[in-house]
């Protein structure tokens, strides 16, 4: 069955999710910064890692690893603006 779950981000994240989960959108709900996704729940689960950056700073890249651009939030009225990426 398809369902969209909601979690809840931190600057470094990792969620079980469903195999082929499809990531809706990256969004704030109530000034939290939040994730939107496609689930098929009859899937099996896998682990996922997700990080934040904030504008200006460093992004690091681990030997190996490469990130998925998936969306930017802001808060502060603006002041602060923060970039989510999917470690993969």
């Amino acid at each position: 069955m398809k369902e969209i779950w909601k979690f809840e981000l931190e600057f470094y994240s990792t969620f079980q999710l469903p195999k082929g989960a499809e990531i809706l959108t990256v969004q704030l709900q109530k000034e939290i910064p939040c994730l939107w996704v496609l689930v098929d729940t009859e899937r099996e689960l896998e682990e996922r890692h997700f990080e934040t950056f904030g504008t200006g700073h460093e992004i690091s890249y681990k030997k190996g690893n490469s990130k998925i651009y998936l969306g930017t939030y802001q808060i502060a009225n603006g002041s602060l603006v923060f970039h989510v990426f999917e470690r993969v």
